[in-house]
């Protein structure tokens, strides 16, 4: 059983930054993909960003290329992710995912309740 607890949420103005955590806090003896996926009410879930910790390799949404990254602390089993130039499109609930393949969001076994990001214009 994997147990992840997303934070750092919050509101910011358009152009603002944050950053947000996802700590483990029950994990398993060996990690595979972890990402981070965001959902708009009435909307699907989506990925966002995504990194597998065998070689560091990652995966971004289009949308987040250039402006989000994504990064993890094997030693700690913890997963951040830096959001810059931020838009109000991108307020959303923003999940931490883990022991999954890239952005496929069926493919994630274990996932966190969420943090909120609003974006103000």
């Amino acid at each position: 059983q994997v147990v992840l607890e997303e934070s750092g949420g919050g509101s910011v103005q358009a152009g603002g930054s944050l950053r947000l955590f996802c700590t483990a806090t029950r994990y398993p003896d060996r990690w595979q993909a972890m990402g981070w996926f965001r959902q708009v009410p009435g909307k699907e879930r989506e990925g966002v960003a995504a990194i597998r910790p065998g070689d560091g390799r990652t995966w971004y949404a289009d949308f987040a290329k250039g402006r989000f990254a994504i990064s993890r602390d094997n030693a700690r089993n913890t997963l951040s992710l830096q959001l810059n130039a931020l838009r109000p499109e991108d307020t959303a609930v923003y999940y931490c995912a883990a022991q999954g393949l890239a952005l496929d969001v069926q493919s994630y076994n274990y996932w966190g309740h969420g943090t909120q990001v609003t974006v103000t214009s």
